[in-house]
């Protein structure tokens, strides 16, 4: 389902920045309208969609300058969203969210048209500033980074998900005694 939410004055006029067109893509419909109402503060008119069909019709109607993509949602995911997105109006400017962040993804995501790829939670600000970044200097370190024993464990699920979450496999590709990966993968996630 596509949803279109304007702000408008209190005399009816349009917003200020009437170019600073969003789509919010996610199919976590909590996290989307906490996003929707927080970019909507800061200026930008949003159209929101929980999966790819919906994102494509909303962006055929009206291609907006701006995306934020979740890497994880129905109909064919997130970098493929990107690709058709950039195809209908190449200039918009993509940010990638996932809550699996991994170095190949975000590769994966730059090199289909991505901007910046941020690890959920990402907040509006974090959001804002990629949305909005010019120039090559490297943005700000993260206020919260993530821990070495969650990057850790960040690759090693991510190993378990593209080997079709076969232990020995996934063990044999990390070089990794297959007790000691069991161990590992039966342990929730290091805290940040």
């Amino acid at each position: 389902m596509v949803e279109r939410t304007m702000k408008s004055g209190a005399d009816g006029s349009k917003p200020r920045g009437e170019a600073r067109t969003l789509l919010v893509v996610d199919d976590d419909d909590v996290l989307r309208q906490r996003l929707v109402l927080a970019m909507e503060r800061r200026g930008y008119r949003v159209v929101s969609a929980g999966d790819v069909e919906h994102a494509i019709a909303a962006a055929r109607l009206e291609p907006p300058g701006y995306a934020v993509v979740d890497l994880k949602i129905p109909g064919g995911g997130g970098l493929e969203l990107v690709r058709a997105l950039k195809d209908m109006r190449q200039e918009m400017r993509i940010v990638m969210l996932t809550g699996y962040g991994n170095i190949a993804t975000a590769v994966a995501a730059v090199k289909v048209g991505a901007i910046d790829y941020l690890a959920k939670p990402a907040d509006a600000d974090e959001i804002d500033r990629a949305l909005n970044a010019t120039g090559t200097h490297l943005p700000p370190p993260p206020e919260n980074p993530m821990s070495a024993d969650r990057i850790r464990w960040e690759h090693i699920q991510r190993v378990f998900e593209q080997c079709d979450r076969n232990v020995s496999e996934t063990a044999r590709r990390l070089n990794m005694h297959r007790r000691t990966l069991q161990r590992i993968l039966g342990k929730h996630s290091p805290h940040e």
